[in-house]
């Protein structure tokens, strides 16, 4: 990683509470984007809250956030959040075959009109920077208005992560290995 990992004897005592908050949250782990911004104290206390609602707490489910943090990763070709991510969309159903056409820049075939939402809505927010009208009007019929709030927030936090990942080259753990096509 580009920027050091501070052990927490090298941590300010705020930077030591964030660190301690994030081992006791429902991640359990200081995650590596969170190493990173240590660096700046405010934005990894806020963004680990954020991260923490969008990923545990949000009406769209496991199954759903992973899709679209796939998409997202896939968008930024972010190693890592592919790396972690793929394990824990798989772990919530989310088939491989859909993975795999993600991964290769390919439109899945999806048996869940929910599921195709909001891969269509992942893909034309990134893609277009915007959504079209049907597509958001349909968005806000099925996932409501908080719902759709929530998918928002939860492509912008993980392009944040992916930024991050990619800008601090954070790599994967010693002997892992990612399937990101390039």
């Amino acid at each position: 990683m580009r920027l050091p990992t501070l052990s927490p004897s090298e941590m300010s005592d705020d930077q030591k509470a964030i660190y301690a908050e994030s081992e006791v949250s429902k991640r359990g782990v200081v995650t590596p984007p969170l190493r990173a911004w240590i660096h700046a104290p405010e934005v990894a206390r806020h963004s680990s809250r954020l991260g923490a609602y969008l990923r545990y707490d949000t009406t769209l489910g496991a199954r759903y956030s992973e899709l679209a943090i796939l998409v997202t990763a896939r968008y930024w070709s972010a190693q890592y959040e592919w790396y972690a991510h793929k394990k824990l969309a798989l772990q919530a159903g989310l088939d491989a075959e859909i993975i795999d056409a993600i991964n290769h820049r390919h439109v899945p075939d999806f048996d869940d009109p929910k599921a195709q939402l909001i891969y269509e809505f992942s893909e034309a927010l990134h893609e277009n920077h915007n959504v079209p009208k049907l597509l958001y009007d349909k968005a806000i019929e099925v996932l409501g208005k908080k719902g759709v709030v929530e998918l928002v927030g939860l492509l912008g936090y993980y392009t944040l992560v992916s930024m991050t990942l990619n800008t601090f080259e954070v790599e994967l753990p010693k002997g892992e290995t990612s399937d990101l096509v390039p």
